[in-house]
């Protein structure tokens, strides 16, 4: 397939809602796929920054200590120049933790500021910044214990994009 603007823009779409399912997935080669290998990440200095990879593998760590979580990716605006890119994109990422007797739920809005590059025949991310705008801690109760989905590859999700499918 040859590619277009419109091909590289949905590429570099489906990358960045890659890494939200491969956070809330906990599955660490999904997420770092994305990366290209010299790619970094920054996060603030009081959370990440570093290896664009290593930056899955330590949200996966810190996700297996929650009782869930969700992210949500809106508003990606994306520019193309060749075989580099830009993108902003919005993350709504809702995250449940047990502290005691209490469910919280945490709620983070930040934005992914990214720059990207189409090497070896693929979009890869170079360097993330990862933008806190606002977050709430908030206890919740929860309306009935989710049964269905998992956080893993048992989830329903991976029967469906496996070959043959």
């Amino acid at each position: 397939m040859s590619r277009t603007p419109l091909h590289d823009r949905q590429a570099i779409t489906d990358l960045i809602h890659v890494y939200c399912r491969s956070v809330d997935r906990l599955d660490v080669p999904l997420g770092h796929g994305i990366w290209h290998e010299d790619a970094t990440a920054d996060y603030g200095a009081s959370f990440y920054q570093g290896p664009g990879k290593a930056v899955i593998d330590k949200i996966c760590d810190s996700h297996r200590g929650l009782l869930a979580h969700s992210h949500q990716i809106a508003n990606i605006l994306v520019t193309l120049d060749g075989d580099r890119a830009g993108s902003e994109a919005y993350c709504t990422a809702t995250l449940r933790m047990q502290r005691d007797e209490a469910v919280m739920q945490m709620s983070v809005w930040s934005r992914y500021v990214d720059r990207w590059s189409f090497r070896e025949g693929r979009w890869g991310l170079d360097h993330r910044i990862a933008i806190r705008d606002f977050d709430e801690v908030r206890t919740v109760t929860p309306m009935s214990q989710p049964d269905m989905g998992s956080r893993d590859a048992s989830d329903p999700s991976y029967g469906i994009f496996a070959p043959g499918n």
